[in-house]
């Protein structure tokens, strides 16, 4: 008996380290960008390298900020995260809501077209997308880089299934009590929905503020650059500005990892939420 809790404490501690050297390794990189963007470029390319530089400063931040209009760039991808991320919860949670609890005439095969576009690759259909904004007057707009991918069959697929596995006794029970249809989804079927809301959330806001080959295509002024654009525009034809590069993708971390510790309890917490079966 003592040799097996041995074994099994051995085990433990064994999977503890492993753990923890994949966390470092994996967040080394991150680590590495938050401490090279408060170093001199001197520091930056020294030898031996050191993790915050000898004489660690917030010049990098302070130039960054004063040279580009970077309070502009940022607020433009606030806004293009934040509406469009709240345009795709909505029409993604009523699509997937309506195939997983409604019956009506071509249901399978409107469910199988869209998924079938699952297949289809970005860069097929990236063309016909921008000649349909030039088109609707989107273009060198940032209503172009939100409304294209508001609907998203991977977001309905998610959400019909999570919504098929939360039994119907719930409607069922509602519609006896006399609530209308619109008040079950509002007030029943939506609060169970909260962990793949949390998980739509994430990504959609992950997705358009990390995207940069769709506002390369759409945005042409420079006063509505999103910060990916704006990140990029540090690169030269001859020469990078690492320090201010360095400083300004720490930045854009920060709003990506609020949205993410904020949303993540709903995930974790409602985890087996619709799993009930009736």
């Amino acid at each position: 008996m003592q040799t097996k809790k041995r074994k099994k404490t051995g085990w433990s501690i064994l999977l503890g380290v492993l753990l923890f050297f994949l966390t470092f390794l994996f967040l080394m990189p991150i680590i590495w960008v938050i401490g090279s963007s408060f170093k001199s470029t001197g520091e930056l390319f020294s030898w031996p390298p050191s993790l915050f530089g000898k004489s660690p400063s917030w010049n990098n931040y302070i130039k960054a900020l004063e040279e580009g209009d970077f309070t502009g760039y940022f607020l433009n991808t606030v806004f293009v995260s934040i509406v469009a991320t709240i345009l795709t919860v909505i029409v993604n949670v009523m699509s997937g809501y309506a195939f997983a609890k409604y019956r009506f005439k071509g249901q399978t095969v409107l469910f199988g077209i869209v998924l079938a576009t699952l297949m289809v690759p970005l860069e097929v259909i990236m063309i016909p997308i921008f000649k349909v904004i030039v088109a609707t007057n989107l273009y060198n707009s940032l209503w172009g880089l939100i409304i294209p991918a508001v609907a998203s069959p991977t977001a309905v697929f998610l959400v019909k299934q999570y919504y098929a596995g939360i039994p119907d006794a719930y409607m069922e029970a509602a519609r006896i009590d006399g609530a209308s249809e619109t008040n079950i989804f509002l007030k029943i079927m939506l609060p169970l929905a909260k962990p793949i809301i949390s998980v739509l959330c994430i990504f959609s806001f992950m997705w358009r503020w990390n995207d940069y080959l769709w506002p390369k295509l759409v945005i042409n002024s420079k006063t509505k650059y999103t910060m990916q654009l704006a990140l990029a525009n540090f690169s030269g034809e001859y020469s990078v500005d690492w320090n201010s590069l360095l400083a300004m993708s720490v930045i854009s971390m920060i709003p990506v990892i609020i949205v993410f510790v904020s949303l993540q309890k709903y995930i974790i917490g409602g985890m087996t939420a619709g799993g009930v079966k009736g």
